[in-house]
């Protein structure tokens, strides 16, 4: 069984602590690890001859990467990239045509990079099950029992019972919840969960059958690939080309084969706010003091968080925004992403500190022709050859030891010793060492803007 992990999400819906550049599959939302990383070992969990996959896009490919070799080296099936999204559908081609390749009946077991399943024993039989169907030739949607009239997912209406599984009578549209509360009284339905278990020969059968144009731009695109590092290019024009579809509509409302799994484990897609707490107490992360709250969720990455005498609300505070909502509005705060967007400001999409391929840099302070950032540099790991056309660079080392390249000198900095890098100067960072690199930076210029960055060598293959 390959076990293909979907990874393009933005999570808007979980900002600010999600953001567009590291969405909320990348962060410890319940727990210390990752939505990402918990998905993997859900995965790997499953038995040893399961390999994993992950599809993803550009920018997250290198904090995919990472989940990965943390928690599945040796099982790793490879990171296929997307050039541009194109829904689910032809992102699962991709990973079933990779699949054929070695073996066209292997099973593909499809799951969501940021979803929760806190049962882990109730999923493994409700996969065994739905193997077991998919052996047969069908299928499988996992289906999640429902314990409450839920508007914001769509349904599955089960038909004929074959044991395990029922075959799929229909997809139903997320209803209102009238409708809803008659689903439950009448039972038969399930939240639609979007993990999917098929075979790669069976799903681009289908797909073929169905939407035989998308089939050929993904098989176009999957010829044309390439090596890179950890990653598998597809042809950039080809999957372009694409049609755009999910899953659902492309293939599992249209063919005769889909059944359905019931799936009781403690599921959640944690698609807002208000899927973190029960809400009719209190949940809280992080430094908070309640004095006559209810029904609020409040959640801190840092500053002390003082609520008094308010009810029904999500408060949220990260080190660059603070976001007080109505809990019954939690769904639109992608509108206040939105608007951040139009306004051309960097919340929308960045953290404070942001996560590159060799470490991390934070903003500590900015003003005219200055900018201070704290930089962590992994062991072992090394920045691009570089200059700049607009700034100065002054390096502190605060912990660690650093190999700096400067023009055609090399220096090694330990802790508290320091070095200036002259504008339009070719420059590397590099950690030598076995423990993290902290240095403190200190920018001055006419412009400090990331994209004045001229690369000249590249570890990581980044233009």
């Amino acid at each position: 069984m390959l076990a293909v992990i979907l990874s393009g999400g933005s999570g808007t819906r979980l900002w600010p602590l999600s953001r567009e550049a590291f969405p909320k599959q990348f962060l410890p939302v319940v727990s210390d690890e990752t939505l990402l990383s918990e998905t993997i070992s859900r995965g790997l969990a499953l038995g040893d001859d399961v390999q994993v996959m992950a599809i993803t896009n550009e920018e997250h490919r290198f904090v995919v990467a990472a989940n990965l070799h943390d928690k599945a080296s040796g099982r790793t099936a490879g990171i296929i990239l997307e050039p541009a999204g194109r829904n689910t559908a032809p992102a699962i081609a991709l990973a079933a045509l990779a699949a054929a390749e070695s073996n066209p009946d292997e099973l593909l077991l499809v799951m969501p990079s940021d979803h929760v399943l806190r049962d882990q024993k109730a999923f493994a039989e409700a996969v065994a099950a739905g193997a077991e169907a998919a052996g047969k030739g069908k299928l499988v949607t996992f289906g999640i029992v429902p314990d409450s009239p839920h508007t914001g997912y769509g349904y599955i209406r089960a038909g004929h019972d074959k044991g395990a599984w029922s075959l799929v009578d229909a997809f139903v549209e997320k209803p209102d919840e009238q409708t809803a509360k008659g689903y439950l009284d009448e039972g038969g339905y399930f939240w639609n969960s979007g993990m999917f278990l098929f075979s790669a020969r069976r799903y681009l059968d289908e797909l073929g059958t169905h939407q035989p144009e998308m089939l050929a731009a993904c098989k176009a695109a999957f010829e044309g690939k390439s090596g890179d590092l950890d990653f598998t290019r597809v042809d950039k024009a080809a999957f372009e080309a694409c049609p755009d579809d999910s899953i659902d509509y492309a293939v599992m409302e249209k063919t005769r084969d889909a059944v359905v799994v019931p799936l009781d484990a403690g599921w959640s897609d944690v698609g807002s706010w208000s899927t973190l707490w029960d809400e009719n107490g209190n949940a809280s992360h992080g430094d908070v003091i309640l004095e006559d709250v209810s029904g609020c969720y409040l959640h801190s990455e840092g500053r002390l968080i003082a609520a008094l005498g308010v009810t029904d609300h999500v408060i949220v505070e990260t080190d660059d925004v603070v976001l007080v909502a109505d809990r019954h509005r939690v769904q639109d705060v992608k509108k206040l992403v939105a608007r951040l967007k139009a306004q051309g400001r960097p919340e929308y999409k960045l953290h404070r500190k942001v996560h590159r391929p060799w470490g991390t840099y934070e903003g500590i302070a900015s003003g005219e022709r200055f900018q201070v950032k704290r930089i962590t540099v992994n062991p072992g790991a090394s920045l691009s050859l570089q200059k700049h056309h607009h700034r100065a660079e002054h390096w502190v080392v605060v912990k660690g030891t650093a190999t700096v390249q400067r023009g055609e000198e090399e220096l090694l900095l330990t802790e508290d010793e320091s070095t200036y890098i002259p504008l339009g100067v070719t420059h590397r960072l590099t950690n030598p060492g076995v423990i993290p690199l902290e240095l403190i930076e200190v920018q001055t210029g006419s412009y400090l803007g990331e994209d004045d960055i001229v690369r000249f060598e590249d570890t990581y293959n980044r233009v």
